[in-house]
């Protein structure tokens, strides 16, 4: 069965309506409005209730860039938000940035709580856990959190920069922080003969290591699959596989994970959304997830 799963507890988020292109959302006390691919469809509410909420517009000016215009002369360009659940609880540091990005991607708090579930459900002493295209580092916090040992791996050092801010920010310790390209580093694990009992891939559709590597999801996935699962511990563990590109649908990443660890078990594959309190469902990409546990 395809899931669709959607974040039902974070009070520091809130997508509040999208269309025509746009999302309008609530990060802690500041709402922003900013381009969004997927909402093809009309907006539910009026231009000029979006006008009256938003205190931040980022208007785009190429297809990657843009700048963000303040409507509230108190809106700050760096602010802290909160995540937690029964398990874990974590602060983020939030930013405006010139790629529209704010350094959280909200859909991924379902992750979070699988990733923490499991972690908390292992029966090893300290669980390995291991975060690739770990971006701003929300997964890596959770893990740690919920009592992981931790490997964070990023191509750019300026996010990895930006993840042990949000690290200091929720009082963790002791990750380990890795600035290389995502699959060069999971095949010098293999050689090592290296395990851990959690993995997690956020592959981009497009990315470039810090030697200018290149990254293009439909032509690297299945060997970073081959090889990633071979890092897998094989009494305890659980895997999240996670991708935000166009042309990808649950059925492909069931495929790629059934190709590439036959012996899978309790296999979940589906579609994450967010849910605005407009009403209309905002789809923001696929994930396949499974977990064996002692």
């Amino acid at each position: 069965m395809i899931q669709l799963l959607t974040p039902t507890h974070w009070k520091d988020y809130e997508l509040i309506d999208c269309g025509d292109f746009e999302k309008l959302e609530r990060f802690g006390n500041l709402i922003l409005s900013r381009p969004e691919p997927q909402a093809v469809w009309k907006k539910v509410l009026t231009e000029q209730e979006w006008k009256k909420r938003a205190h931040i517009h980022f208007k785009g000016r190429s297809a990657t860039t843009g700048d963000w215009i303040k409507f509230s002369k108190n809106a700050p360009d760096r602010w802290n938000i909160n995540y937690k659940n029964d398990d874990i609880s974590i602060n983020l540091r939030l930013g405006l940035t010139s790629f529209k990005h704010v350094g959280v991607f909200p859909e991924q708090a379902v992750n979070w709580d699988y990733i923490s579930s499991c972690v908390k459900k292992f029966k090893c002493e300290q669980p390995k856990v291991l975060n690739l295209f770990a971006y701003t580092g929300a997964a890596s916090l959770v893990a740690r959190a919920a009592g992981s040992d931790t490997t964070h791996v990023d191509s750019i050092k300026q996010v990895v920069t930006w993840a042990n801010e949000n690290r200091e920010l929720s009082g963790l310790n002791d990750i380990r922080w890795v600035v290389e390209d995502a699959l060069k580093f999971v095949k010098r694990e293999l050689k090592r003969g290296k395990k851990y009992n959690g993995i997690i891939l956020d592959p981009p559709a497009f990315g470039h290591g810090p030697n200018g590597e290149k990254w293009k999801l439909e032509d690297h996935i299945q060997e970073m699959m081959q090889d990633v699962v071979q890092l897998l511990d094989p009494e305890e563990h659980f895997l999240i596989l996670n991708t935000y590109s166009l042309g990808f649908s649950s059925v492909i990443v069931e495929n790629l994970i059934r190709t590439s660890f036959p012996q899978v078990r309790n296999l979940e594959t589906g579609e994450l959304f967010l849910q605005a309190t407009s009403g209309v469902k905002l789809p923001l990409g696929v994930f396949g997830k499974f977990n064996t546990f002692k």
